[in-house]
């Protein structure tokens, strides 16, 4: 749902970013591009706001801008949740699912066991199939297809992989509190034989869940290929909560080799802002991205919530909004491999009208600057600067009397920030009212931010994307200002584009 469904009574109603229509929305499940559609699946309770009968929700995207919504795909019933997983097109059909030379879609997902239930308390992958491009399902009469007896054994995500040891399918999945990522490998998607067990590793300060591993060129350069491995944990994050990490290594077709480990074993704590974070702030989680993208593109979505207060947020009948969707790709950075997040979409196909903001190289003093003509409630900022003497400076968005969302960094630390602490509404529970940090580094003498500001959130991609922030934030629907400020002496600013999107 986009900018067509807010209204003034449902003021936080994101216009970029999807959104159900009145029930809860959690992890994206089943991702996949097939027959010129983007499919988003997610844990949807279609009955209600809260965290329960839980199933798989449907939306459709030619864009990844603007969505359509589908009825529920795959329904719990009296046995068993729909949690997490992944979808694939079976295109030699392997699974024996296709029929009339129709080849079947596959889910993959977690069967939670529910009371009651011959296999009570337990969680163990499950097959569905379709044969009209993802729109009706049917659940395998098999099921489950693999079971370890395991109470915490889910999300499981699944690839074609060809290489030199065959051809066959790959499952990663984890144990969630063991801090272990699980792979098995199948030639039907019915009969599963495990490979090998990764972690624990780096960061262990909650379960492990929603686990993803994809090839990626090195700068682009497809005779240096690695692979990367995410995984999100809850709670554990680097500024509290949940979060989702990544390793950077080699794949065998049977054993991921992590090249960027910092520790094995469980976490140092005061090693945490070492690890590499898919995202720094505190709404980014249980990211996984699409299969079949076309011309190869690595493209990730994520829930943008935080299990500390996902049931606490100030929304109406509806619960969390996804997150933009974002390219990934494999960069050299200080002699070190880092993945760089892009945000895609074409964001004016959801706007009945947009508009510009420019402001050319100025030296901006000490204090805080209120940008005439800036205001905005759903924004693309692009800014960079040049430091100056001051120990920090930037923006301050959706700013109204003391209210307002600042975004500013100190070169003397090294340090992104993102300062909620006075966004609006904060009071629904003790640990959103924050103040976030993130690493940064100069490039070429220069900071450079782009902005994306809706209703109830502000996504930052710093540096072109070295580094990522996402909060959520639910001001008043007066405080739409836009401010620069500078603390402790000036600082120059070289360019300030912003895109209002209404």
């Amino acid at each position: 749902m986009t900018a067509a469904a807010a209204t003034t009574t449902d003021i936080f109603r994101p216009a970029l970013h999807y959104s159900t229509g009145g029930t809860w929305l959690n992890d994206p499940n089943g991702l996949i591009f097939h027959d010129g559609a983007y499919h988003l699946y997610y844990q949807n309770n279609p009955f209600g706001s809260e965290h329960a009968n839980l199933s798989w929700g449907h939306a459709t995207s030619t864009d990844l801008v603007s969505w359509t919504d589908h009825p529920v795909a795959i329904v719990c019933d009296e046995n068993e949740d729909i949690f997490s997983g992944s979808i694939v097109f079976d295109r030699q059909n392997t699974s024996g699912f296709g029929k009339d030379g129709t080849a079947p879609l596959v889910a993959i997902y977690t069967s939670a066991y529910k009371p009651g239930s011959m296999l009570e308390g337990i969680q163990a992958q499950s097959l569905a199939y379709s044969l009209d491009g993802g729109y009706t399902w049917s659940k395998y009469a098999e099921n489950p297809v693999l079971d370890r007896r395991s109470a915490d054994f889910r999300d499981p995500k699944v690839f074609r992989y060809e290489g030199d040891t065959g051809s066959y399918w790959v499952m990663v999945a984890v144990e969630a509190q063991d801090f272990q990522v699980l792979l098995y490998k199948s030639r039907d998607l019915r009969n599963w034989e495990y490979l090998s067990t990764f972690g624990p590793a780096n960061a262990t300060g909650g379960i492990w869940e929603c686990p993803d591993l994809f090839p990626l060129p090195i700068d682009g350069d497809p005779e240096n290929v690695k692979w990367v491995l995410t995984v999100n944990l809850n709670p554990g994050g680097p500024n509290g909560g949940s979060a989702g990490q990544y390793f950077v290594g080699d794949f065998d077709g049977a054993t991921f080799t992590s090249a960027t480990t910092v520790t094995e074993g469980l976490q140092d704590p005061d090693r945490l802002g070492e690890y590499q974070w898919l995202d720094w702030g505190r709404d980014y989680y249980a990211a996984v991205s699409f299969s079949d993208a076309p011309e190869g593109r690595r493209l990730m979505i994520a829930w943008m919530n935080n299990w500390q207060y996902v049931n606490e947020l100030p929304t109406a009948s509806w619960r969390s909004p996804m997150s933009l969707v974002r390219e990934l790709t494999l960069q050299t950075i200080g002699g070190e491999t880092h993945l760089v997040q892009q945000p895609v979409g074409d964001w004016a196909a959801v706007s009945a009208s947009v508009s510009n903001f420019n402001l050319p190289e100025t030296t901006i003093p000490a204090g805080t600057t209120i940008l005439d003509g800036a205001a905005g409630t759903v924004q693309r900022i692009d800014i960079s600067w040049t430091p100056g003497a001051a120990e920090e400076f930037g923006v301050v968005v959706r700013g109204g009397g003391s209210q307002g969302t600042r975004i500013g960094i100190r070169p003397a630390e090294g340090a992104l920030v993102v300062d909620r602490r006075e966004s609006g509404h904060t009071d629904f529970h003790e640990a959103f009212a924050s103040i976030d940090t993130a690493p940064i580094r100069l490039v070429e003498g220069q900071y450079q931010l782009t902005l994306f500001v809706d209703r109830c959130s502000v996504e930052v991609f710093a540096q072109g994307g070295q580094v990522t922030m996402t909060e959520l934030v639910f001001p008043s629907l007066t405080s739409n200002d836009v401010s620069l400020y500078s603390v402790g002496g000036s600082t120059t600013l070289n360019s300030l584009h912003i895109t209002q999107y209404a």
